[in-house]
């Protein structure tokens, strides 16, 4: 009877878990509410089955449920790496999973990339089209200050070429089981991408054109900004690791967890390094001083 119930193989069939449901319904609440919270910064109405959800906090509650259903339902699964079920061809698989998500990733900013390159190649044309937000016919459009990308953006350049060296140096270091090393090259690396952060921050609050009105904020910031979004998230993703290095979590052999924040790090650092040449450097015209 006990050889019915033996393990034959290396796949883990995970236990009957409620956070897939509760992470649908909390993405449902928190679009819903999205939907309220723009119109009521419009300060309008919207009724839904008779009620104004032209309200925050229902954006804030469901923003709520997916935060701890992601913190809950990556508590599981390292439950799971501790209990022995992450064998070979699981890891394998969640390597699988997190190449898949980068390549996802990879194919959100190609979207943001293309809008940049359409109107930047093709101003005259552009001018043709968006009347409103009109180029001029060139690029960068008339009346656009750019900044110099010799300046703040290759600092940040730097920084965050370093922080993808210290990321590299602290996975080496654990590697090695070298358990001081990996903790302060994720020191290092965390520092570096909250510096990166607060660069951007003051970049944006100096720069001489706005989001909406013309065509070259809009494809800048949104670039820009949606990367510097995944710039913190890369950050609070290696601080959970920090967290878990003192924790003692990480083996040489199993350290997925860390693998994923590490390879996540570098993808931020590959597209910053096209943002850089493409939107700061050959964007920049002859407006750059």
């Amino acid at each position: 009877m006990a050889q019915a119930h033996t393990k034959n193989h290396d796949y883990h069939l995970v236990d009957p878990s409620p956070w897939p449901i509760v992470a649908s319904v909390g993405a449902f609440v928190m679009a819903i509410g999205a939907i309220g919270l723009f119109r009521w910064l419009k300060a309008e109405n919207v009724n839904l089955l008779g009620i104004n959800i032209a309200h925050p906090w229902l954006f804030f509650v469901g923003l709520a449920i997916v935060l701890y259903t992601m913190f809950a339902w990556w508590r599981d699964v390292v439950h799971e790496a501790h209990a022995g079920h992450h064998t070979r061809v699981v890891s394998l698989h969640l390597r699988y999973g997190m190449i898949m998500f980068i390549a996802s990733e990879v194919m959100f900013f190609v979207a943001w990339f293309w809008a940049y390159f359409d109107v930047a190649l093709f101003p005259h044309e552009a001018h043709q089209v968006l009347r409103v937000q009109a180029t001029g016919g060139v690029w960068p459009p008339k009346g656009i200050e750019t900044f110099d990308p010799w300046h703040l953006p290759l600092l940040n350049t730097l920084i965050l070429l370093t922080s993808g060296t210290t990321v590299t140096w602290a996975h080496h270091a654990l590697l090695h089981n070298d358990r001081q090393g990996l903790k302060t090259g994720l020191w290092l690396t965390v520092i570096l991408g909250m510096l990166f952060t607060v660069c951007q921050i003051y970049e944006y609050s100096h720069a001489h054109f706005g989001f909406s009105g013309n065509i070259y904020g809009a494809t800048f910031f949104m670039a820009t900004g949606f990367h510097g979004f995944h710039v913190v998230v890369g950050t609070i993703f290696l601080a959970v690791c920090l967290a878990r290095a003192y924790a003692g979590h990480f083996t040489p052999k199993q350290h997925f967890g860390f693998e994923a924040a590490a390879w996540y790090w570098h993808f931020v650092d590959v597209v910053w390094l096209f943002l850089f040449a493409c939107i700061y450097v050959w964007g920049s015209g002859a407006s750059a001083h």
